[in-house]
């Protein structure tokens, strides 16, 4: 029996095979398709059951040999730590320290602290809105306004910057009002920072007297010398934006 590939038929041969097919003929090749179609997404599942475990692990490896790294620098350093407070006479309370050598190689690590505020921190802004509600409106108060709606500006996750608040301080003491100075004092008062993630910054220095550093998370490390990242993770290229016609019609 001749197997026919349906696929390398012309139009014309796959219009006169289909003439010549019963009703029970093509049932059957389409239901012969979609069996072949179940397999091979039954395969495709199979493999990623079979694959993902394995990344899983590999990652899960990598991450516990970074937390042990981690934990071995920490552990090292504080040794030239109590070295250099003694040495020094220096505190060992601050948030990050710095070591090098004189061959450009550097470690500064420590902890980042986010922005934080407490609920009192809207009394004293709202305290400020009124301060500034009261003034009277001549050309030095509109520019306080303008300088105070700056630093009042919050973040993206809807704080404010701490490092503004010392520039309120200072217009508070510039300006002289008492409810100015009292809302900048809730505004202070209610800063409560938090401790985010401790971290590792390690760098060597080239030949060009820059500063080179080591990538310690995944996504910023680089993939080896002569990787083809096209091939290895398909791209496809963006369309470019077609520009409008900007000429005058007549």
């Amino acid at each position: 029996m001749t197997t026919i590939d349906f696929q390398q038929l012309s139009p014309e041969q796959k219009a006169e095979l289909l003439k010549q097919a019963s009703q029970e003929d093509l049932k059957a090749a389409v239901a012969a398709k979609d069996q072949q179609k179940d397999e091979n997404r039954k395969a495709y599942k199979e493999m990623v059951n079979d694959a993902i475990p394995h990344f899983i692990q590999v990652i899960e490896n990598a991450s516990k040999m970074l937390s042990k790294v981690k934990f071995d620098i920490f552990d090292g350093l504080k040794f030239l730590l109590d070295q250099k407070a003694e040495a020094y006479s220096v505190k060992q309370g601050q948030q990050t320290h710095t070591f090098s050598d004189e061959k450009g190689n550097g470690i500064t690590y420590g902890f980042r602290v986010n922005d934080g505020w407490d609920d009192t921190v809207n009394a004293g802004i709202d305290k400020i809105k009124e301060f500034l509600e009261s003034l009277a409106k001549d050309e030095n108060s509109a520019k306080l306004v303008t300088a105070i709606n700056k630093l009042l500006k919050k973040d993206a996750k809807g704080n404010l910057k701490s490092s503004r608040v010392l520039e309120l301080r200072q217009l508070a003491e510039e300006w002289k009002d008492e409810q100015f100075v009292d809302a900048v004092s809730i505004i202070e008062k209610a800063y409560k920072p938090v401790r985010s993630a401790f971290f590792i910054d390690a760098w060597h220095t080239n030949s060009a007297g820059k500063k080179i550093y080591y990538p310690l998370s995944i996504s910023a490390a680089e993939f080896p010398e002569g990787t083809d990242i096209e091939s290895l993770f398909p791209i496809e290229e963006a369309e470019t934006p077609v520009e409008p016609n900007t000429e005058d019609v007549a």
